[in-house]
């Protein structure tokens, strides 16, 4: 009964993207996205972006949303297997668990393309990732700076809330902060993970952190949704824009908008616009199973840098600091306008 279901929602979504893809009147064939979930802007953002930007290069794109469940994606990849796509796009629920469906679809001559959660227990024919361990880096670097125009110098106590722990981005972001913070011995960090990146989860932590230490400067949070969660605990202790300074990554729009309300100081975004560009400008050559040359490549104007690892041909792409001052510019994703500049294939 659950197959049928999920085939019947493969149909029908099979349906909705035909209808919708631009790229239909092209025959180049479909490239299926399996996202592993629709909860956050960053989710929704994505598929419209990648239905996008395929289309430009001619692939007619059918997404289907696993919710979040593991299972759900597995049988989504044993279904899309059978019907033999020009390739997969896949955003992993869980990073180890689809290395049998990755396999299986490369075995049977399925090009697997990985967006923003990378996967490197197996061969995957091309990534494309925000740097995270950059954004970590950018993070502190605003933060050591907010600390200092706060108390004089850096020093002071920072509340990290990180993802689920079970995600490299949120443990990639961690690592680059923590690494550049080190230079700072007078900061001490606190760090509690929200699980299963529930924004109540972020909230619970914030709001038991600040009883137990009221002397919090800045909380740092890995995702905008959990930003959402901290000001209520923030708003709930009593606390006003700007009291207890706050951070977060990956620019969702709930997060431009805590900025423009002075609760939040610094949004460093994952450059979605670009990881999602990226997959459609080396598509032809992922179906192809053509050879992609390592180098640097303008993605969006941003500057792409694809190696070759042991997984499989990576792209990281850098991300960027959002402040009061800049908040407005149309290139951030979260404000939700995908840019209308069609994408071309790598030559």
């Amino acid at each position: 009964m659950k197959r049928m279901m999920a085939t019947l929602a493969g149909a029908v979504a099979l349906a909705a993207a035909t209808f919708m893809t631009p790229a239909f009147a092209q025959d180049k064939g479909t490239i299926y996205y399996l996202v592993p979930t629709l909860l956050d802007e960053f989710q929704t953002g994505s598929v419209s972006a990648i239905e996008k930007f395929m289309g430009d290069v001619g692939y007619k794109t059918v997404t289907l949303n696993a919710d979040n469940k593991t299972d759900v994606q597995q049988g989504q990849m044993n279904d899309v297997i059978a019907l033999k796509p020009s390739a997969i796009v896949l955003a992993a629920v869980d990073f180890n668990a689809l290395k049998p469906q990755i396999e299986a679809a490369r075995a049977a001559g399925i090009p697997v393309m990985q967006f923003d959660r990378q996967i490197t227990s197996t061969v995957s024919d091309f990534t494309s990732v925000a740097g995270t361990v950059e954004i970590g880096e950018v993070a502190a670097g605003e933060i050591e700076r907010l600390l200092k125009e706060k108390n004089g110098a850096v020093k002071g106590k920072v509340l990290q809330v990180l993802g689920d722990p079970g995600d490299p981005y949120t443990l990639d972001i961690q690592k680059g902060f923590e690494a550049k913070m080190k230079a700072f011995p007078d900061v001490t960090i606190i760090t509690h993970p929200a699980m299963q990146w529930e924004a109540s989860n972020a909230g619970s932590i914030v709001a038991d952190q600040l009883l137990a230490n009221p002397d919090i400067d800045l909380v740092f949070v890995h995702a905008a949704h959990l930003a959402v969660a901290a000001v209520a605990s923030l708003e709930a202790a009593g606390k006003k824009p700007g009291d207890v300074l706050l951070v977060s990554s990956n620019g969702a729009p709930v997060g431009l908008d805590l900025i423009r309300k002075g609760w939040e100081q610094v949004e460093v975004e994952q450059p979605l616009f670009a990881q999602a560009a990226a997959l459609a400008m080396f598509a032809d050559k992922v179906v192809g199973k053509q050879e992609l040359k390592p180098g640097s490549y303008d993605v969006l104007g941003l500057q792409g840098t694809l190696t070759i690892e042991s997984w499989g041909p990576n792209i990281k792409l850098p991300g960027a600091a959002i402040t009061k001052d800049n908040v407005d510019d149309p290139k951030f994703w979260g404000n939700m306008k995908t840019p209308e500049t069609p994408v071309a294939p790598v030559p």
